[in-house]
């Protein structure tokens, strides 16, 4: 499994309630919480977000509260992983459960830039950044959590074992 794309970088504490503000919460429609996905950060966010593109953040990213509305608008708005030096764990779980990559790698997180072109391979852990001529290593996802997100989910991945009948 692999992803590529933009960089849209950000700094400490990105808290849940500035991924999505909650005034947006009265509902959990993709496509709705996707268009105001980060606009309390970087207005332009939602117009200019593309799929397949990258969140960097730095320490504590998705510090807040515990709703999976979060990681959902990052994923609905096309976002394909989000990189950081360090996840509230909350945030950490909501978003393998909805099959939205994560991974830690301060290396990475510090280095890349706004606008970085960078690419993905999740089954190594290896985070090439093309524009600048870098490589670094993440803790690849173990083969459950990689299950997990590649069928797009817990719930979807539970659906595909009770229905091949493990």
């Amino acid at each position: 499994m692999q992803a590529s794309g933009n960089v849209f970088k950000y700094g400490d504490n990105v808290n849940t309630d500035v991924i999505i503000p909650a005034r947006y919460l009265t509902s959990s429609e993709p496509e709705v919480l996707a268009a105001h996905c980060m606009e309390d950060i970087d207005k332009d966010f939602a117009a200019n977000v593309r799929p397949g593109d990258i969140v960097v953040g730095l320490r504590n990213f998705g510090c807040g509260s515990s709703r999976e509305h979060a990681p959902l608008a990052l994923k609905a708005s096309g976002v394909s992983c989000v990189i950081a030096k360090s996840f509230a764990r909350i945030f950490y779980r909501n978003a393998i459960n909805i099959g939205l990559p994560i991974m830690e790698c301060p290396e990475a997180a510090e280095s890349i830039q706004q606008s970085d072109q960078i690419s993905i391979d999740f089954g190594s852990g290896k985070i090439k950044n093309i524009t600048q001529n870098e490589t670094y290593q993440a803790e690849p996802f173990p083969s459950f959590m990689q299950e997990i997100i590649e069928a797009g989910g817990l719930i979807n991945r539970t659906k595909l074992l009770m229905g091949a009948g493990k």
